[in-house]
């Protein structure tokens, strides 16, 4: 599976501000003006981002990690666990909120940390870290369709 960035032929109908960007280290100055990512983020192969599938249509992202492995997250569950203070509150807990069959309008790259996610419901604050969609994808490789009913607030 050969994972790209967000451009060109197919991807033309699909709305996208996301450039991936090979990772630096948070010490070293950032040509691109990113912020380093937040303190305690990890910064190993196992959380570093190297490709997205996102095609116009699709109800599946497809994301490709350094250490060589892949994880596919239907929109419902990424939308559903949504991290944001407006879905979540600002108790620190991540629960699902079933949004339905959302549809995914727009990807933004965030930093070298992070990608933003814009819904076809008009909700576009999420930010959704490296580290969170590792984990999300693992959970969701384990559990499948049933990771919310499995757990409705993730560990």
């Amino acid at each position: 599976m050969t994972f790209r960035p967000l451009q060109g032929k197919g991807f033309s109908r699909f709305r996208s501000k996301f450039r991936m960007s090979a990772p630096s280290t948070p010490s070293a100055p950032r040509p691109d003006g990113a912020n380093p990512p937040p303190a305690g983020t990890p910064s190993t192969a196992r959380t570093t981002l190297t490709g997205v599938k996102a095609p116009h249509g699709a109800r599946v992202m497809e994301l490709g990690w350094a250490d060589g492995s892949s994880s596919r997250l239907p929109h419902r569950i990424l939308r559903g666990y949504c991290p944001c203070a407006g879905c979540q509150g600002h108790s620190g807990a991540i629960r699902f909120h079933d949004a339905g069959d959302p549809e995914l309008r727009d990807i933004g790259q965030v930093g070298n940390y992070a990608l933003e996610l814009g819904w076809g419901d008009g909700h576009a604050t999420g930010i959704y870290t490296f580290p969170f969609l590792r984990r999300l994808g693992d959970l969701y490789g384990v559990h499948g369709d049933r990771l919310p009913e499995a757990l409705p607030e993730l560990p």
